[in-house]
C-alpha cells in the first residue's frame, strides 16, 4: 500500500505544485485540534450578509403546503400520499430517504467524522440526482433528467498516511429507496432507532481498490431545520444531526476508530449552477457543546447571503451575526478561499484535505463567538464546475455504472 495521498494515483486531479499546504502526506493532520471536555474538536465543513431575511422553513408548516407546484406530491414518487416531506428529512428531523426527487433536481445527505485522537476522518455524501455529475448535467440540457437515474455514494476517508475517494453514478435499477434505507449499488445508508448506518462497498476510480467497512452514527440531538440558500428560496439546507458519535470499522482498508461526527442535508428545486456562483461552508465545535455553522453564499445575480446559527445540544438554535469575510491563500487549483472570523490574525489553513479545480474541503482556525475553534470547511466554485474542460474531466474521477454493482 502506498502512503502518498490518493491525488497522486489520479493526476487528473493534481494541482500545479507550491501550495505549501497541499496534503501529499497527511501524517499528523488532524494532531492540532483542541479537545473541549475531554473529546476531539466536532469540525465544521462539504458547504450567508442578510442575517435578518433568511427565510426559515418549519417543515411541519412547509408539508401542509407541500410542493408550491414545484414537487411531486408523495413522499417517495409521484403516485405516493398527498403529503410531501422537505429538507430530506420527517417532521421530526430524523433523515427520509424516499423523499421526491422532481427532473432536474437533487437532494443530498452529508456525513463526516473524526476521531477522538484526532488521526483520521471521512466525509460521506449520498446524491440522489448528482449534482456534480457530468451525465447529468449533459441529459439535463434537452429536458429535465430524472434524477434517480443519477445516484451516487461519495466516500472520501483520510489517514494519517494516505487518503481513499470513490464516487461511482448508479442508474435507477441500481437503486433503491424507502423511508429508512437508501441502497446505491452496492453500498446503502439504513436508519434505526436514531442510530445510521452506513454500509460501504465500493472501488477506487482508475486503479479499482476496494473501499469496504461500515459507519454507525448514534445521532444525539435531532434538528427540524430547513432554510433557504439562495433569493428564490428554490435551494434548501439544515443539519440534521450537527453533534453524534461514530465508530468507523473497515477491512479494506483496515480502519477502526470512534469519534464524533455531524449529519446534514441540501435539497434543490432546479440545478445547482442556476443560482449559485460560489459559496465557503464551515462548522465548528465549540465548548459548550454546540456546533457553529457559517453558510457563505455568492449568488450570480450579484447577491450575497449569510447564514450563521448555533446548534445547541438542547436542540435550540441561536442565529448571530457572522464577522467578516477573510481572504485565505488561494488552492493548489488556484481556488480563493473564505473564511469569516473575528480576527485576522486568527486565521490560517491548517490542512487541505481536498483540492480540485472545483472544489476544496480544509481544516481551518479562526475566532468565533470569541472561542479559537478550528472548523471543517468547504469552497466551491460553481463558474469552475461548469466550465467545459471540468466537465470533461469529471468522468474520470466520477465513472458511471448504471445497472451493475461494479
Amino acid at each position: 500500500m502506498r502512503t502518498k495521498s490518493i491525488f497522486t494515483h489520479e493526476s487528473i486531479w493534481t494541482p500545479s505544485r507550491g501550495c505549501s499546504d497541499y496534503p501529499n502526506d497527511t501524517a499528523g493532520f488532524f494532531q492540532t485540534i483542541s479537545r473541549p471536555r475531554g473529546r476531539t474538536l466536532r469540525p465544521g465543513n462539504p458547504w450567508m450578509d442578510e442575517l435578518l431575511s433568511q427565510t426559515r422553513f418549519s417543515i411541519a408548516n412547509q408539508q401542509s403546503t407541500a410542493s408550491r407546484g414545484q414537487h411531486s406530491s408523495g413522499p417517495g414518487s409521484s403516485n405516493g400520499s398527498n403529503v410531501r416531506t422537505i429538507g430530506g428529512r420527517n417532521t421530526d428531523g430524523s433523515p427520509r430517504f424516499d423523499q421526491a426527487v422532481d427532473p432536474g433536481n437533487y437532494l443530498w445527505w452529508y456525513i463526516d467524522g473524526l476521531s477522538d485522537d484526532g488521526l483520521y476522518g471521512f466525509s460521506i455524501i449520498a446524491f440522489v440526482g448528482s449534482v456534480f455529475s457530468p451525465y447529468y448535467a449533459w441529459a439535463n440540457k434537452s429536458v429535465p433528467a430524472q434524477a434517480e437515474d443519477f445516484c451516487a455514494i461519495n466516500v472520501a476517508l483520510y489517514t494519517p498516511t494516505k487518503k481513499y475517494w470513490t464516487m461511482t453514478e448508479r442508474g435507477r435499477s441500481a437503486i433503491h429507496r424507502t423511508a429508512d434505507q437508501f441502497i446505491i449499488g452496492p453500498s446503502q445508508l439504513s436508519w434505526k432507532d436514531n442510530v445510521l448506518t452506513i454500509n460501504i462497498n465500493e472501488r477506487v476510480p482508475l486503479l479499482g481498490q476496494r473501499v469496504q467497512g461500515s459507519i454507525t452514527v448514534y445521532t444525539e440531538q435531532l434538528f427540524n431545520h430547513v432554510v433557504s440558500l439562495d433569493d428564490q428560496q428554490k435551494h434548501r439546507w439544515g443539519p440534521i444531526a450537527p453533534s453524534s458519535r461514530v465508530e468507523v470499522s473497515f477491512n479494506k482498508p483496515d480502519l477502526n476508530w470512534k469519534g464524533d461526527a455531524y449529519f446534514d442535508s441540501n435539497e434543490g428545486d432546479e440545478a445547482i449552477n442556476k443560482p449559485f456562483s460560489e459559496w465557503d461552508w464551515s462548522r465548528a465545535h465549540l465548548k459548550d457543546g454546540s456546533t457553529a455553522v457559517i453558510y457563505d453564499v455568492r449568488q450570480k445575480n450579484g447577491a450575497e447571503k449569510v447564514l450563521a446559527t448555533k446548534f445547541n445540544p438542547d436542540g435550540s438554535t441561536e442565529d448571530f451575526v457572522a464577522p467578516k469575510r477573510v481572504e485565505l491563500r488561494k488552492t493548489g487549483w488556484r481556488i480563493q478561499r473564505n473564511m469569516r472570523s473575528e480576527s485576522d490574525q486568527k486565521v490560517s489553513v491548517l490542512h487541505t484535505l481536498e483540492d480540485t479545480p472545483f472544489y476544496a474541503r480544509s481544516m481551518i482556525t479562526s475566532k468565533l463567538l470569541g472561542e479559537d475553534v478550528i472548523s471543517m470547511h468547504e469552497t466551491l466554485n460553481v463558474k469552475r464546475l461548469e466550465s467545459n474542460i471540468v466537465q470533461f474531466m469529471l468522468p474520470w474521477r466520477m465513472p458511471r455504472n448504471p445497472t451493475r454493482i461494479y
